[in-house]
């Protein structure tokens, strides 16, 4: 415990501490920064998988959310002083309805494109279900507490919806449609809500048909500005598609189209979906995702101006109105100097909360952990994690975050405290996608094993493939990954923390349904007794590759 308090206030002095120490010490990540301290900024300025941002300005403050599909907390909330420092301050899904759908790993389902907005002093979210319908969830105060869902309307394959509080009094909803649930895709539609923007009134207006010249259209936003309806909407698929506005005098179109921005001759693809934001100095920002694939959806700042009411993103060199994303870019002018922060990566686990960068893949139990302020460790308790797959892809208490920058290393330290009346209880850390590998403690009638694990086609229900590195003689050990670009990913583990020693072979990091790989911490078994073994974890730290 000394060496740790001496680590932490080492990192504290640096400006680095872990999340669960006070907001007045910002956290800073040693692996991606995108604030480069001379008034710029590089692209992503989250480079993690927050997929179809929606973001919004309070006053001097801007708030972004992003999807976070079938993993629990739901819907994590961004807060920002100037666009480029952001920290995650919360989520608005403790729990994702229907709870006994969701105690179960629903991968690709749940939470898709949400969008958020602030109207009579309260921050409202709407958010799709594809399964279920569109919810919304409001707050008075955007870090939570967060109102229990309410189902606005209820159907399949209604997605990506978003409202307008029209000068008249009226409210609108737009949304998309999924084709896998609702047998028709790539149209926009326009509904009435009732006043308290609680209930869609009607079965709406198609207002777009990007058949011809915009498939897949999805994702649409919603603005006014100078007379015009907005709907800005990506289109033509997440890998390679461009970003669209379309905008008529009448709610209900017809709707004039223009591309606004696409890839061009940068290196950023697909640039689309996401948010139009304006600061207090009157400048325009656009937020929106890159897919990079095992990476997931990373998030970039464009800058914006508006040109004969037509909104152009990016740099526009020759002003044909097609602005390509930009790299590098000067920060956004909001009065004053904020300083450099990133969501929180590494946790320390010295708190008695989980630390916000994490989720279960889904809703949790209350047994599955606890943070044992006593030694300042997390603490995870074996659970029965196998259906017939018997694999983690169907194991609902694995405890996972988003890879945080395209390289890094991340490094724990954990004793192993299995039950002696169950065998083959297990723990470790684990990359997680389609196929996932990981390094795990292991017991056995004979003792505990060092295991190294890896399962092809997890998400096809193919079983692990175990390898027995060595029998252990301490139940504790530190465990390490190292990420290098393009996802090649490589184990190892160390009796003292200081030498390491390479497992298995190099594994390539796959993405997940809709999402990027992540990387994290489980604990399972697979029979049920009375009681349950445990694992003390001490830190999860991310550093840079060495």
């Amino acid at each position: 415990m000394i060496r740790k308090w001496l680590v932490l206030s080492v990192l504290s002095a640096l400006n680095l501490g872990s999340f669960s120490q006070p907001s007045k010490t910002p956290f800073v990540s040693k692996v991606w920064v995108a604030d480069q301290g001379n008034g710029t900024y590089k692209n992503p300025v989250l480079n993690a998988d927050y997929s179809d941002p929606d973001a919004v300005r309070v006053g001097d403050d801007f708030y972004l959310v992003s999807s976070s599909f079938e993993d629990v907390p739901g819907l994590p909330i961004l807060h920002s002083k100037d666009l480029v420092n952001w920290t995650i301050i919360g989520h608005a899904l403790k729990r994702q309805p229907p709870f006994e759908h969701f105690s179960v790993p629903r991968h690709g389902e749940g939470v898709w494109a949400p969008a958020l907005r602030y109207h009579n002093d309260e921050f409202y979210l709407y958010y799709p279900d594809p399964d279920f319908g569109i919810y919304l969830t409001r707050a008075k105060n955007a870090a939570g507490p967060w109102s229990d869902p309410v189902l606005v309307e209820g159907g399949k394959g209604l997605i990506d919806p978003c409202p307008l509080w029209d000068d008249d009094g009226q409210v609108y909803l737009v949304h998309g449609w999924a084709g896998s649930r609702a047998g028709i895709k790539s149209i926009i539609t326009v509904k009435k809500m009732n006043a308290e923007g609680t209930k869609t009134l009607d079965a709406g207006v198609i207002v777009y048909d990007g058949h011809e010249t915009d498939a897949t259209i999805e994702g649409p936003k919603f603005y006014k500005r100078n007379g015009y309806y907005y709907i800005f909407a990506p289109a033509g698929g997440v890998p390679t598609g461009w970003q669209l506005a379309l905008r008529s005098k009448n709610v209900y179109g017809p709707y004039e189209r223009r591309v606004v921005m696409e890839q061009g001759k940068t290196i950023i693809n697909g640039p689309h979906q996401g948010a139009w934001v304006d600061t207090q100095t009157g400048e325009d920002w656009f937020l929106h995702f890159q897919d990079k694939e095992a990476y997931g959806r990373v998030v970039h700042l464009q800058p914006m101006k508006w040109i004969n009411d037509w909104p152009v993103m990016g740099t526009d060199a020759d002003n044909d109105g097609k602005g390509e994303p930009v790299l590098i870019y000067k920060k956004p002018h909001v009065k004053k100097y904020y300083p450099v922060t990133t969501p929180a990566d590494s946790d320390e686990f010295e708190g008695t909360t989980l630390g916000l960068q994490w989720q279960w893949q889904a809703n949790p139990k209350g047994t599955w952990s606890f943070m044992n302020p006593a030694n300042g460790s997390l603490r995870l308790y074996s659970d029965n994690k196998f259906d017939s797959t018997n694999n983690l892809w169907s194991a609902p208490n694995v405890l996972l975050q988003k890879f945080p920058a395209d390289e890094f290393m991340v490094t724990t330290k954990l004793t192993f405290r299995p039950n002696t009346r169950l065998i083959n209880e297990k723990t470790g850390v684990v990359i997680m996608g389609f196929s996932y590998a990981g390094l795990a403690l292991k017991s056995t009638k004979d003792g505990i094993n060092l295991v190294h694990l890896v399962c092809r086609d997890a998400v096809k229900g193919k079983p692990e493939v175990e390898k027995v590195i060595m029998k252990m003689t301490d139940p504790t050990v530190y465990f390490r990954v190292k990420v290098t670009n393009g996802a090649k990913c490589r184990f190892s583990y160390s009796a003292d923390g200081q030498k390491f020693i390479d497992v298995g072979e190099v594994f390539q990091a796959e993405v997940a349904r809709w999402k990027g790989s992540k990387v994290g911490l489980f604990c399972t078994r697979d029979s049920q007794i009375n009681d349950s073994g445990f694992a003390d974890y001490d830190y999860f730290r991310f550093e840079p590759v060495r």
